[in-house]
């Protein structure tokens, strides 16, 4: 394996290259959520084939599903080396609100920011998933170029997972044998800071369901009818209250039922990561925390469940006033689910809940959305082993395993159907703002993963012999 200055000699020769290859494709609004995009989407798939092809993978495809398709690619130096599967997306969020951004989302520029003095890339998509995804890219391109490729690889690079991965799932189950690999690499998460590099053994499940509750058969004068029927808006928001008590705890019957309880030990292991409770409030702007009562922050974003609105609307919201009881409202409710927990079983115990807390003037409608189960990964496996010494290598320190509050769905099929565990070994930072205006990636953080990822090739062969 080259020396790691033989690696940033590398990197450094070819900076330019590697991020203004980012910025094309960040420029692409592929947006998966909104059909308008379409066109994007697919555009993103056929630019990623072409980094895949030109980094030096054989048999790259753009392999095409009921929705949008798969980039697959591969590299077999030898099938007896351990093969590693990276994971990736090239889909992003839509950018709304679109006022809030400073710049815009899909014209990507450097700014310097507090945490990020070298600089960092702020468009949609730079962290979740671009920007790491394409580490990988120009990791392996790098290897190739420099004759340092341990192991075989595999690229899977989807363009659903921000709308739930439903064909990345029938993809697989089709493709178990040319999937075939020892281990999944992703980089879709983050570390702790900088200076503290972390991997993330645990993420939550999701249950996402959409609400619609009417009343009248039509909107009414607020005059007129006020006091005399419901309003689907005030019912709404009464049962989006009911949903939890005055300690934060969600009153879902069952929903704890079958939620994994750490003990002591494990907790004060948890506690033992680097955490400020006032930097975390100031970089929130926030005069107090708040949730699930008997629980640290760090432990409510991660090792317990919850219930959020993530949209609430209906009646009038335009410019000015007009007085209308809505005949429908709505809210968009996601929760996040802890170890043991079912996303098919919590979905239908919140719609079980929503229809019996719904008084009879009004009628109610639970749609499911996409789901994903939580999925915790070993951190004594040598695929683990490997990251931790790549990140130790590269950082100075060794990384600190952490849990996260985030959702990846797809870890736990993989698991499923693949039999096979992930390494989530992501670069970002918690402050990037993913999913949010002003969505950026550290430029540290970019060349930091192209920097690590070599090394995880290496030490994951040696640990593999």
């Amino acid at each position: 394996m080259n020396s790691n200055s033989n690696i940033n000699a590398y990197i450094e020769t070819h900076k330019d290259r590697f991020l203004n290859e980012l910025f094309d494709i960040l420029r692409i609004p592929s947006v998966s959520a909104d059909p308008k995009y379409k066109n994007d989407v697919i555009k993103t798939a056929d630019a990623i084939k072409e980094k895949l092809i030109a980094a030096g993978a054989d048999k790259v495809e753009v392999c095409p599903t009921a929705g949008y398709p798969i980039v697959y690619g591969e590299k077999i130096i030898d099938p007896k080396l351990p093969t590693v599967l990276v994971y990736g997306h090239y889909d992003v969020q839509p950018a709304d609100p679109l006022e809030l951004w400073t710049s815009g989302p899909f014209e990507p520029v450097i700014k310097k920011t507090d945490l990020h003095p070298q600089g960092a890339i702020f468009a949609r998509g730079a962290c979740d998933d671009k920007g790491q995804m394409y580490m990988h890219v120009k990791a392996f391109e790098l290897m190739m170029q420099t004759g340092t490729l341990a192991c075989n690889v595999k690229f899977m690079i989807e363009g659903e997972e921000e709308v739930g991965s439903t064909n990345l799932a029938i993809f697989v189950k089709q493709n178990k044998e040319r999937l075939r690999a020892d281990v999944i690499l992703i980089s879709d998460t983050g570390i702790i800071a900088n200076d503290t590099p972390s991997i993330c053994v645990g993420l939550r499940g999701l249950s996402y369901v959409e609400v619609e509750v009417t009343g009248p058969n039509r909107d009414l004068h607020s005059g007129l009818y006020g006091g005399a029927v419901a309003n689907p808006i005030n019912i709404l928001c009464e049962m989006i209250a009911k949903m939890k008590d005055d300690k934060n705890h969600i009153t879902i019957p069952g929903f704890y039922d079958d939620v994994e309880v750490l003990s002591a030990e494990e907790r004060a292991e948890m506690a033992k990561a680097p955490f400020s409770l006032d930097a975390y409030k100031k970089a929130l702007d926030l005069s107090d925390i708040h949730g699930e009562e008997g629980f640290t922050t760090n432990e409510r974003n991660s090792i317990r469940p919850t219930l959020d609105v993530n949209g609430i609307w209906g009646g009038y919201t335009g410019e000015g006033a007009k007085t209308v009881i809505a005949s429908k409202a709505y809210a968009k409710i996601s929760m996040r689910l802890v170890p043991h927990q079912n996303s098919d079983k919590i979905t239908e115990l919140f719609k079980n809940y929503f229809e019996s807390i719904a008084p009879k003037s009004v009628k109610v409608k639970v749609t499911p959305h996409h789901g994903g189960e939580p999925v915790v990964t070993p951190s004594t496996s040598p695929a683990y082993k490997a990251a931790s010494m790549a990140m130790e290598t590269t950082y100075g320190k060794k990384p600190v395993p952490v849990r996260s509050g985030g959702s990846i769905p797809i870890v736990a099929m993989f698991k499923s159907e693949l039999g096979l565990d992930s390494v989530l070994m992501g670069f970002g930072l918690d402050s990037d703002a993913i999913h949010s205006p002003n969505e950026h990636y550290g430029v540290f953080n970019y060349f930091k993963g192209i920097e690590t990822i070599p090394y995880f090739y290496k030490y994951f062969a040696d640990l593999k012999k």
